[in-house]
Protein backbone atom coordinates (compact mmCIF):
# COMPACT_ATOMS: atom_id res chain seq x y z
CA UNK A 1 0.00 0.00 0.00
CA UNK A 2 1.67 3.62 -0.81
CA UNK A 3 0.57 6.22 1.52
CA UNK A 4 -0.32 9.60 0.43
CA UNK A 5 0.20 12.66 2.12
CA UNK A 6 -1.74 16.07 1.67
CA UNK A 7 -1.06 19.53 2.29
CA UNK A 8 -3.70 22.16 1.86
CA UNK A 9 -3.41 26.06 1.13
CA UNK A 10 -5.84 28.51 1.23
CA UNK A 11 -9.51 28.68 1.67
CA UNK A 12 -11.99 26.27 3.10
CA UNK A 13 -13.25 25.37 0.01
CA UNK A 14 -9.37 23.82 -0.91
CA UNK A 15 -10.20 21.75 2.65
CA UNK A 16 -13.12 20.17 1.41
CA UNK A 17 -11.75 19.07 -2.05
CA UNK A 18 -8.59 17.51 -0.06
CA UNK A 19 -10.28 15.93 1.75
CA UNK A 20 -12.87 14.26 -0.89
CA UNK A 21 -9.80 13.80 -3.10
CA UNK A 22 -8.27 11.76 0.07
CA UNK A 23 -11.25 10.02 0.73
CA UNK A 24 -10.86 8.72 -3.42
CA UNK A 25 -7.19 7.69 -2.88
CA UNK A 26 -8.01 5.04 0.68
CA UNK A 27 -10.86 3.52 -1.54
CA UNK A 28 -8.78 2.84 -4.68
CA UNK A 29 -6.30 0.95 -1.71
CA UNK A 30 -3.94 4.15 -0.73
CA UNK A 31 -3.23 4.57 3.27
CA UNK A 32 -3.75 7.93 4.13
CA UNK A 33 -0.06 9.50 5.83
CA UNK A 34 0.91 12.42 7.38
CA UNK A 35 3.12 15.30 6.09
CA UNK A 36 6.45 13.77 7.86
CA UNK A 37 5.96 10.43 7.48
CA UNK A 38 8.07 9.58 4.39
CA UNK A 39 4.86 9.27 1.70
CA UNK A 40 5.22 7.92 -1.40
CA UNK A 41 3.08 10.56 -2.91
CA UNK A 42 2.35 13.99 -1.98
CA UNK A 43 -0.80 16.03 -3.06
CA UNK A 44 -0.21 19.63 -2.56
CA UNK A 45 -3.73 21.53 -2.98
CA UNK A 46 -2.74 25.29 -3.69
CA UNK A 47 -4.07 29.20 -3.52
CA UNK A 48 -3.28 31.65 -6.02
CA UNK A 49 -5.15 34.70 -4.03
CA UNK A 50 -1.76 36.61 -3.13
CA UNK A 51 1.83 36.21 -3.92
CA UNK A 52 2.27 34.54 -0.96
CA UNK A 53 0.57 31.83 -1.56
CA UNK A 54 2.62 31.16 -4.25
CA UNK A 55 5.72 31.32 -2.45
CA UNK A 56 3.86 28.89 -0.01
CA UNK A 57 3.72 26.40 -2.01
CA UNK A 58 7.17 26.35 -3.82
CA UNK A 59 8.36 25.62 0.29
CA UNK A 60 6.00 22.89 0.81
CA UNK A 61 7.36 21.01 -2.56
CA UNK A 62 10.91 21.99 -1.10
CA UNK A 63 10.31 20.38 2.47
CA UNK A 64 7.76 17.31 0.91
CA UNK A 65 11.49 16.41 -0.88
CA UNK A 66 13.82 16.95 2.25
CA UNK A 67 11.19 14.69 4.25
CA UNK A 68 10.72 11.81 1.20
CA UNK A 69 13.19 12.43 -1.84
CA UNK A 70 11.73 9.65 -3.89
CA UNK A 71 8.04 10.48 -3.07
CA UNK A 72 5.68 11.48 -6.38
CA UNK A 73 4.70 15.16 -6.41
CA UNK A 74 1.72 16.00 -7.56
CA UNK A 75 0.45 19.80 -7.64
CA UNK A 76 -3.05 20.80 -7.61
CA UNK A 77 -5.61 24.02 -7.09
CA UNK A 78 -5.53 27.35 -8.62
CA UNK A 79 -1.95 28.23 -8.29
CA UNK A 80 -1.76 24.65 -10.76
CA UNK A 81 -4.45 26.16 -13.12
CA UNK A 82 -2.92 29.87 -13.37
CA UNK A 83 0.68 29.07 -13.79
CA UNK A 84 1.34 25.12 -14.71
CA UNK A 85 4.12 25.85 -16.66
CA UNK A 86 5.81 28.16 -13.91
CA UNK A 87 5.07 24.81 -11.27
CA UNK A 88 6.20 22.35 -13.76
CA UNK A 89 9.89 23.95 -13.71
CA UNK A 90 9.95 24.00 -9.84
CA UNK A 91 12.44 21.39 -9.12
CA UNK A 92 11.24 18.12 -8.02
CA UNK A 93 6.92 18.74 -8.91
CA UNK A 94 5.68 15.50 -10.85
CA UNK A 95 2.99 16.24 -12.09
CA UNK A 96 0.18 19.32 -12.17
CA UNK A 97 -3.45 19.09 -12.65
CA UNK A 98 -5.69 21.44 -13.05
CA UNK A 99 -9.34 22.87 -12.24
CA UNK A 100 -10.67 20.20 -14.80
CA UNK A 101 -8.48 16.94 -14.10
CA UNK A 102 -7.92 17.51 -10.32
CA UNK A 103 -10.94 15.62 -9.61
CA UNK A 104 -9.68 12.78 -11.64
CA UNK A 105 -6.08 12.09 -10.39
CA UNK A 106 -6.01 8.51 -10.09
CA UNK A 107 -7.13 7.47 -13.15
CA UNK A 108 -4.92 10.71 -15.04
CA UNK A 109 -1.57 9.67 -13.19
CA UNK A 110 -2.19 5.39 -12.59
CA UNK A 111 0.02 4.35 -10.26
CA UNK A 112 2.00 7.79 -9.29
CA UNK A 113 5.30 6.29 -11.47
CA UNK A 114 7.84 9.33 -11.47
CA UNK A 115 8.93 10.19 -14.99
CA UNK A 116 11.81 12.06 -16.53
CA UNK A 117 9.59 15.16 -17.38
CA UNK A 118 6.79 16.64 -15.23
CA UNK A 119 3.90 15.97 -16.01
CA UNK A 120 1.42 18.84 -17.17
CA UNK A 121 -2.77 17.99 -16.97
CA UNK A 122 -4.32 21.26 -17.70
CA UNK A 123 -6.91 22.23 -19.80
CA UNK A 124 -8.60 25.43 -20.39
CA UNK A 125 -10.68 26.91 -17.80
CA UNK A 126 -13.25 26.93 -20.11
CA UNK A 127 -13.29 22.99 -19.77
CA UNK A 128 -14.25 22.86 -15.91
CA UNK A 129 -17.91 22.82 -16.29
CA UNK A 130 -18.77 19.75 -13.73
CA UNK A 131 -19.35 20.41 -10.54
CA UNK A 132 -17.75 17.74 -7.98
CA UNK A 133 -19.30 17.22 -5.31
CA UNK A 134 -16.99 17.89 -1.36
CA UNK A 135 -16.60 18.02 1.48
CA UNK A 136 -13.73 17.26 4.72
CA UNK A 137 -14.39 14.73 6.81
CA UNK A 138 -12.58 13.75 9.73
CA UNK A 139 -10.00 16.38 9.24
CA UNK A 140 -11.15 19.06 11.92
CA UNK A 141 -14.26 19.53 14.24
CA UNK A 142 -16.43 21.55 11.94
CA UNK A 143 -16.61 19.80 8.14
CA UNK A 144 -16.61 22.33 5.53
CA UNK A 145 -19.06 21.16 2.45
CA UNK A 146 -19.04 22.75 -0.80
CA UNK A 147 -22.13 23.54 -2.31
CA UNK A 148 -21.18 26.13 -5.10
CA UNK A 149 -17.55 26.49 -7.24
CA UNK A 150 -16.37 29.17 -10.25
CA UNK A 151 -17.64 32.99 -10.11
CA UNK A 152 -19.05 34.71 -12.98
CA UNK A 153 -18.38 38.79 -11.08
CA UNK A 154 -15.29 39.96 -12.78
CA UNK A 155 -13.62 41.76 -9.78
CA UNK A 156 -10.97 43.56 -11.19
CA UNK A 157 -8.30 42.49 -8.69
CA UNK A 158 -9.23 38.76 -8.64
CA UNK A 159 -8.10 35.53 -10.67
CA UNK A 160 -10.39 33.32 -9.34
CA UNK A 161 -12.84 32.95 -12.41
CA UNK A 162 -9.32 32.43 -14.62
CA UNK A 163 -8.32 29.37 -11.94
CA UNK A 164 -12.31 27.88 -11.13
CA UNK A 165 -13.87 29.09 -14.14
CA UNK A 166 -17.70 29.89 -14.16
CA UNK A 167 -20.23 29.78 -11.33
CA UNK A 168 -21.76 26.35 -11.17
CA UNK A 169 -23.70 24.53 -8.28
CA UNK A 170 -24.74 21.11 -6.77
CA UNK A 171 -28.32 20.63 -6.56
CA UNK A 172 -30.14 20.85 -3.22
CA UNK A 173 -30.87 17.21 -3.31
CA UNK A 174 -27.19 16.17 -3.66
CA UNK A 175 -26.14 18.39 -1.13
CA UNK A 176 -28.68 17.37 1.82
CA UNK A 177 -27.72 13.55 0.85
CA UNK A 178 -24.20 15.39 1.48
CA UNK A 179 -25.11 16.27 4.93
CA UNK A 180 -27.02 13.08 5.81
CA UNK A 181 -23.81 10.94 5.63
CA UNK A 182 -21.77 13.68 7.65
CA UNK A 183 -24.41 13.21 10.06
CA UNK A 184 -23.90 9.78 10.50
CA UNK A 185 -20.44 10.43 11.92
CA UNK A 186 -19.29 12.39 14.80
CA UNK A 187 -19.32 15.93 12.95
CA UNK A 188 -21.29 18.43 15.05
CA UNK A 189 -21.28 21.88 12.75
CA UNK A 190 -21.65 22.02 9.08
CA UNK A 191 -20.06 25.30 7.18
CA UNK A 192 -21.21 25.85 3.54
CA UNK A 193 -18.66 27.22 1.24
CA UNK A 194 -18.03 28.05 -2.09
CA UNK A 195 -15.87 30.47 -4.10
CA UNK A 196 -19.06 32.93 -3.97
CA UNK A 197 -21.22 31.11 -2.12
CA UNK A 198 -24.46 32.99 -2.50
CA UNK A 199 -24.69 33.07 -6.06
CA UNK A 200 -25.80 28.90 -5.23
CA UNK A 201 -28.04 27.67 -7.73
CA UNK A 202 -26.85 27.63 -11.36
CA UNK A 203 -26.75 24.16 -13.20
CA UNK A 204 -25.84 23.90 -16.65
CA UNK A 205 -25.42 27.79 -16.85
CA UNK A 206 -28.85 28.63 -15.96
CA UNK A 207 -30.50 29.51 -12.25
CA UNK A 208 -31.95 26.46 -11.23
CA UNK A 209 -32.37 26.48 -7.37
CA UNK A 210 -32.11 29.62 -5.10
CA UNK A 211 -29.84 29.72 -1.88
CA UNK A 212 -32.90 30.21 0.56
CA UNK A 213 -34.29 27.03 -0.53
CA UNK A 214 -31.01 25.61 -0.09
CA UNK A 215 -30.40 26.54 3.63
CA UNK A 216 -34.37 25.82 4.58
CA UNK A 217 -33.32 22.53 2.90
CA UNK A 218 -30.17 21.89 5.30
CA UNK A 219 -32.11 23.42 8.52
CA UNK A 220 -34.43 20.45 8.32
CA UNK A 221 -31.31 17.89 8.39
CA UNK A 222 -31.58 15.55 11.54
CA UNK A 223 -28.03 14.94 13.42
CA UNK A 224 -26.15 18.18 12.81
CA UNK A 225 -26.39 20.75 15.51
CA UNK A 226 -24.93 23.78 13.85
CA UNK A 227 -24.90 24.94 10.46
CA UNK A 228 -22.60 27.93 9.64
CA UNK A 229 -22.48 30.10 6.26
CA UNK A 230 -18.93 31.60 5.14
CA UNK A 231 -18.39 33.78 2.85
CA UNK A 232 -21.16 35.74 1.19
CA UNK A 233 -21.22 38.76 -0.88
CA UNK A 234 -23.35 41.48 0.38
CA UNK A 235 -25.25 41.93 -2.81
CA UNK A 236 -26.36 37.90 -2.29
CA UNK A 237 -26.90 38.15 1.22
CA UNK A 238 -31.07 38.85 0.75
CA UNK A 239 -33.51 39.84 3.67
CA UNK A 240 -35.24 36.66 3.34
CA UNK A 241 -31.88 35.17 4.19
CA UNK A 242 -31.46 36.88 7.38
CA UNK A 243 -34.70 36.50 8.68
CA UNK A 244 -34.13 32.98 8.23
CA UNK A 245 -31.07 32.88 9.98
CA UNK A 246 -32.54 34.71 12.72
CA UNK A 247 -35.41 32.27 13.63
CA UNK A 248 -33.14 29.12 13.12
CA UNK A 249 -32.57 27.03 15.56
CA UNK A 250 -29.36 25.30 13.98
CA UNK A 251 -28.19 28.08 11.44
CA UNK A 252 -25.60 30.07 13.93
CA UNK A 253 -25.81 34.18 13.92
CA UNK A 254 -22.25 34.40 12.33
CA UNK A 255 -22.27 36.12 8.95
CA UNK A 256 -18.51 37.26 7.38
CA UNK A 257 -19.09 39.73 4.36
CA UNK A 258 -16.75 41.04 1.78
CA UNK A 259 -16.83 44.47 1.90
CA UNK A 260 -13.22 45.21 0.26
CA UNK A 261 -13.43 48.92 0.42
CA UNK A 262 -15.21 51.49 2.05
CA UNK A 263 -14.91 54.07 -0.76
CA UNK A 264 -17.35 54.25 -3.09
CA UNK A 265 -14.41 55.42 -6.11
CA UNK A 266 -12.52 52.05 -5.62
CA UNK A 267 -15.47 49.94 -4.92
CA UNK A 268 -16.20 50.67 -8.74
CA UNK A 269 -12.59 50.54 -10.04
CA UNK A 270 -12.98 47.06 -8.50
CA UNK A 271 -16.04 46.57 -10.70
CA UNK A 272 -18.16 45.18 -6.85
CA UNK A 273 -21.80 45.26 -7.42
CA UNK A 274 -22.69 47.54 -4.92
CA UNK A 275 -22.11 50.28 -2.56
CA UNK A 276 -21.01 51.15 0.56
CA UNK A 277 -24.72 51.69 1.86
CA UNK A 278 -26.22 48.81 0.83
CA UNK A 279 -23.14 46.90 3.06
CA UNK A 280 -24.23 49.16 5.80
CA UNK A 281 -28.33 48.79 5.32
CA UNK A 282 -26.95 44.80 5.40
CA UNK A 283 -25.15 45.33 8.90
CA UNK A 284 -27.98 47.02 10.72
CA UNK A 285 -30.53 44.55 9.43
CA UNK A 286 -28.68 41.54 10.99
CA UNK A 287 -27.74 43.48 13.85
CA UNK A 288 -31.97 44.42 14.62
CA UNK A 289 -32.58 40.94 13.70
CA UNK A 290 -29.63 38.68 15.93
CA UNK A 291 -28.04 41.92 17.97
CA UNK A 292 -25.47 39.08 19.56
CA UNK A 293 -24.63 37.95 15.62
CA UNK A 294 -20.62 37.91 14.84
CA UNK A 295 -19.75 39.93 11.64
CA UNK A 296 -16.85 39.64 9.59
CA UNK A 297 -15.52 41.72 6.49
CA UNK A 298 -13.23 41.71 4.47
CA UNK A 299 -11.11 44.23 3.06
CA UNK A 300 -8.38 45.25 0.41
CA UNK A 301 -6.00 48.06 1.17
CA UNK A 302 -3.95 49.59 -0.97
CA UNK A 303 -5.86 49.18 -4.84
CA UNK A 304 -4.47 51.23 -7.14
CA UNK A 305 -5.89 54.73 -7.39
CA UNK A 306 -6.24 54.26 -3.33
CA UNK A 307 -5.66 57.64 -1.87
CA UNK A 308 -4.94 58.77 2.00
CA UNK A 309 -8.66 60.27 1.87
CA UNK A 310 -10.08 56.71 0.35
CA UNK A 311 -8.35 54.59 2.91
CA UNK A 312 -9.48 57.09 5.51
CA UNK A 313 -12.91 56.52 4.25
CA UNK A 314 -12.46 53.22 4.56
CA UNK A 315 -11.12 53.50 7.84
CA UNK A 316 -13.76 55.21 9.60
CA UNK A 317 -16.63 53.78 7.89
CA UNK A 318 -15.49 50.53 9.21
CA UNK A 319 -14.63 52.22 12.47
CA UNK A 320 -18.32 53.26 12.61
CA UNK A 321 -19.70 49.94 11.49
CA UNK A 322 -21.55 47.51 14.44
CA UNK A 323 -18.60 44.45 13.07
CA UNK A 324 -16.85 41.82 14.63
CA UNK A 325 -13.46 41.70 13.13
CA UNK A 326 -11.57 42.24 9.93
CA UNK A 327 -9.60 39.93 7.18
CA UNK A 328 -7.40 42.48 5.88
CA UNK A 329 -5.26 41.70 2.11
CA UNK A 330 -2.70 43.98 1.40
CA UNK A 331 -3.35 44.22 -2.34
CA UNK A 332 -0.66 42.20 -4.29
CA UNK A 333 -0.95 42.27 -8.37
CA UNK A 334 -1.76 39.06 -10.18
CA UNK A 335 -1.39 38.52 -13.67
CA UNK A 336 -3.96 38.49 -15.97
CA UNK A 337 -6.01 41.06 -14.01
CA UNK A 338 -7.48 44.29 -15.35
CA UNK A 339 -6.19 45.86 -11.66
CA UNK A 340 -2.54 44.97 -12.92
CA UNK A 341 -2.61 47.31 -15.43
CA UNK A 342 -4.03 50.57 -13.62
CA UNK A 343 -2.15 53.30 -13.02
CA UNK A 344 -1.43 55.51 -9.43
CA UNK A 345 -0.01 52.12 -7.96
CA UNK A 346 0.36 52.49 -3.83
CA UNK A 347 3.89 52.39 -2.88
CA UNK A 348 4.02 48.88 -0.59
CA UNK A 349 5.20 50.87 1.83
CA UNK A 350 2.14 52.56 2.41
CA UNK A 351 0.18 49.76 1.74
CA UNK A 352 1.87 48.02 4.43
CA UNK A 353 1.23 50.50 6.99
CA UNK A 354 -2.63 50.63 5.91
CA UNK A 355 -2.86 46.86 6.77
CA UNK A 356 -1.50 47.47 10.03
CA UNK A 357 -3.86 50.34 11.36
CA UNK A 358 -6.54 48.44 10.01
CA UNK A 359 -4.94 44.95 11.65
CA UNK A 360 -5.04 46.93 15.19
CA UNK A 361 -9.37 47.83 13.96
CA UNK A 362 -9.86 44.69 14.04
CA UNK A 363 -8.39 43.65 17.37
CA UNK A 364 -10.25 46.20 18.87
CA UNK A 365 -13.72 45.20 17.34
CA UNK A 366 -12.87 41.96 18.09
CA UNK A 367 -12.37 42.48 21.86
CA UNK A 368 -15.39 45.26 21.72
CA UNK A 369 -17.63 42.36 20.76
CA UNK A 370 -16.38 40.11 23.07
CA UNK A 371 -17.13 42.56 26.03
CA UNK A 372 -20.52 42.79 24.91
CA UNK A 373 -20.75 38.87 25.36
CA UNK A 374 -19.52 38.72 28.81
CA UNK A 375 -21.78 37.29 31.71
CA UNK A 376 -24.05 36.22 28.97
CA UNK A 377 -24.33 31.90 28.31
CA UNK A 378 -23.53 30.16 25.08
CA UNK A 379 -23.13 26.91 23.55
CA UNK A 380 -19.32 26.21 22.82
CA UNK A 381 -18.29 23.39 20.56
CA UNK A 382 -14.94 22.10 21.89
CA UNK A 383 -12.11 21.21 19.38
CA UNK A 384 -8.95 19.27 19.68
CA UNK A 385 -7.00 22.45 19.96
CA UNK A 386 -5.24 22.42 23.57
CA UNK A 387 -2.64 24.93 24.76
CA UNK A 388 -1.14 26.11 28.03
CA UNK A 389 -3.14 23.50 29.94
CA UNK A 390 -6.57 24.72 28.27
CA UNK A 391 -8.88 23.86 25.44
CA UNK A 392 -10.55 26.03 22.90
CA UNK A 393 -13.64 26.22 20.90
CA UNK A 394 -16.15 28.25 19.33
CA UNK A 395 -19.63 30.01 20.30
CA UNK A 396 -21.92 30.16 18.37
CA UNK A 397 -21.72 33.50 17.25
CA UNK A 398 -17.73 32.73 16.87
CA UNK A 399 -16.12 33.79 20.37
CA UNK A 400 -13.27 31.91 20.75
CA UNK A 401 -13.22 29.99 24.73
CA UNK A 402 -10.86 28.70 26.44
CA UNK A 403 -11.74 26.21 29.48
CA UNK A 404 -9.42 23.77 31.74
CA UNK A 405 -8.91 21.08 29.47
CA UNK A 406 -10.64 18.13 29.65
CA UNK A 407 -10.49 15.23 27.06
CA UNK A 408 -14.06 14.72 27.49
CA UNK A 409 -14.82 18.11 26.05
CA UNK A 410 -13.32 17.55 22.60
CA UNK A 411 -16.00 17.95 19.93
CA UNK A 412 -18.90 18.43 22.64
CA UNK A 413 -20.82 21.32 22.98
CA UNK A 414 -21.52 22.55 26.15
CA UNK A 415 -23.44 25.95 27.99
CA UNK A 416 -21.04 27.87 29.21
CA UNK A 417 -21.76 31.00 31.08
CA UNK A 418 -18.72 33.94 29.66
CA UNK A 419 -16.78 35.12 32.43
CA UNK A 420 -13.35 37.26 31.18
CA UNK A 421 -10.97 38.03 28.18
CA UNK A 422 -7.69 36.44 29.39
CA UNK A 423 -4.04 37.44 28.58
CA UNK A 424 -4.56 35.45 24.82
CA UNK A 425 -7.62 37.32 23.80
CA UNK A 426 -9.67 34.59 24.45
CA UNK A 427 -12.85 34.65 26.30
CA UNK A 428 -12.61 32.14 29.56
CA UNK A 429 -15.77 30.23 30.90
CA UNK A 430 -16.78 29.43 34.20
CA UNK A 431 -15.66 26.50 35.62
CA UNK A 432 -17.36 23.06 33.89
CA UNK A 433 -18.73 20.50 35.60
CA UNK A 434 -18.47 16.59 34.04
CA UNK A 435 -22.36 16.56 33.89
CA UNK A 436 -22.15 18.76 30.94
CA UNK A 437 -25.29 18.34 28.29
CA UNK A 438 -24.55 17.59 24.76
CA UNK A 439 -26.57 18.86 21.72
CA UNK A 440 -26.63 16.00 19.02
Amino acid sequence: MKKVAFYTLGCKLNFSETSTISRQLEEKGYLKAEFIDTPDIYIINTCSVTENADKKCKKVVREARKISPDAFIAIIGCYAQLKPKEISEIEGVDAVLGAAEKFRLVELLDGFIRKPQTQLLTSEISEAKIFNNAYSVNDRTRTFLKVQDGCNYGCTFCTIPLARGKSRSDTIQNIINSANAIAKTDTNEIVITGVNTGDFGIQNGKRQERFIDLIKALDQVQGISRFRISSIEPNLLHHEAISFVAKSKRFVPHFHIPLQSGSNKILKAMKRRYERELYEKRVAEIKLKMPHCCIGVDVIVGFPGESDADFTETYNFLNGLDISYLHVFTYSERDNTLAATMKDIVPMKTRNERSKMLRNLSEKKRRNFYEENLTKKASVLFEDDVENGLIHGYTENYIRVAAKYDPMLINEIKEVKLIKINDFGNVEVEEITPEFITHN
